[in-house]
């Protein structure tokens, strides 16, 4: 299988190999508390049955019972699988029991394996006898063991999750960068389209040369609206009173002579208070998100008309524009991802108008934009924070 193809297949599955991946994780981790568990009620029980041992042979007038109680002790000790190593006074193995090879006495390993348990556990010194070395039980090991695995499956999933993120981030921002530049070409293909076609009529109809003048100027405005736009991207937003009822005006007066007329008519109307309400923000990016608002409700109208409505209202501290049609609504699928970058409804649609809506009015303009609900077609709503009052006279 090609190297590419794989790693596009992981960055897929990235999340669901996380989620494998922490399952995982949470099952070793039961099963550690549980051999934790089993270990402590098994070590006191161990430890219980011994002490009851040495309180019985204490407690046993029978002579030698105490030598027979601590021949059972011992053997008990060698059972736990513990591994025991006694050297002498000078250091040398003199009993062992539990090692992981059979030794015979004299052989070099015993003393090597001595080295190797004081690594892990300092000896314990008996008085004229000289040094008990240990190691650890069997069922700690397991659990060293078990942590260690936990441990790993719990690096792996963040480096996993780790990778899956930046993968899902670096493929958002190519989508995004994939939109920016068909709403770019879109952007400008309208008005190049229209004055291609004035430019055509100058020699073939009788059209006044000062009509044809006039919407060359409207198309070259257009056009140099449509760069102020891109040219904001990425620097400060501007601080500007904005009427936004003069906005909303300006947004109606570009789509309505683009509106389909005859097999299925699109009305746009307009309902402002005059110019305002007026904020503080950039008229260049107010008018984009506004446009890219009445833009989706043109698209959810295609093919079968409707009407469409641009309300602006002034509501005390904040300003609220409203883009509502009768269209076929917001499919609940989509509802909780609606403003995310290459969410679409319409077939071969990029998915940028509302996601860059909602970056100019939330990101830049520190308000809210959101999709009500409504009990037929679609209803957006974008508050902003109005200029205080007194303020408006520089409008």
């Amino acid at each position: 299988m090609d190297v590419r193809r794989l790693l596009r297949q992981l960055r897929r599955a990235g999340p669901e190999i996380v989620l494998a991946l922490v399952v995982i994780v949470a099952g070793v981790t039961v099963w550690q508390a549980w051999a934790v568990s089993n270990q402590l009620r098994n070590e006191a029980r161990n430890t219980s049955r011994i002490y009851g041992r040495i309180t019985a042979g204490l407690a046993d007038p029978t002579p030698g019972a105490d030598t027979e109680t601590l021949f059972t002790l011992t053997l008990d000790i060698r059972a736990s699988g513990i591994p025991l190593v006694v050297t002498d006074t000078a250091g040398n193995p003199t009993q062992w029991d539990n090692l992981p090879f059979d030794a015979e006495f004299g052989d070099p390993r015993v003393a090597e394996f001595v080295r190797e348990l004081d690594r892990t556990n300092a000896p314990i010194t008996v008085p004229d006898i000289g040094q008990i070395h240990f190691g650890a039980l069997p069922a700690a090991r397991r659990l060293t063991w078990l942590a260690i695995l936990q441990l790993s499956l719990l690096g792996t999933a963040v480096a996993v999750g780790i990778w899956a993120y930046r993968s899902a981030v670096t493929r958002d921002r190519d989508r995004v960068w994939v939109a920016m530049a068909r709403e770019s070409a879109h952007q400008l293909g309208t008005p190049l389209m229209s004055a291609g076609a004035w430019v055509d009529r100058l020699g073939s109809t009788s059209t006044p040369a000062e009509e044809i003048a006039s919407h060359l100027k409207g198309d070259l405005d257009r056009l140099h609206r449509v760069a102020q736009r891109f040219e904001r991207i990425g620097r400060p937003a501007r601080r500007d009173h904005v009427a936004l009822g003069s906005v909303a005006e300006r947004v109606a007066s570009y789509f309505r002579p683009r509106l389909p007329r005859h097999a299925h008519p699109v009305s746009l109307t307009v309902d402002a208070p005059a110019a305002g309400p007026v904020i503080d923000g950039d008229a260049v990016l107010i008018e984009w998100a506004v446009e890219a608002l009445v833009r989706n409700a043109v698209d959810a109208l295609s093919g079968r008309g409707g009407a469409i409505e641009i309300t602006v209202a002034d509501e005390g501290e904040r300003a609220s524009i409203r883009v509502a049609d009768n269209g076929p609504g917001i499919p609940s699928e989509v509802r909780a991802s609606l403003f995310e970058p290459g969410v679409s409804t319409k077939p071969g649609g990029w998915g940028i108008g509302l996601a860059l809506a909602q970056r100019i009015v939330e990101g830049v303009h520190r308000g809210r934009l959101q999709a009500v609900p409504a009990s037929e077609g679609a209803v957006f709503v974008a508050e902003l924070p109005v200029v205080a009052k007194g303020a408006e006279e520089d409008v």
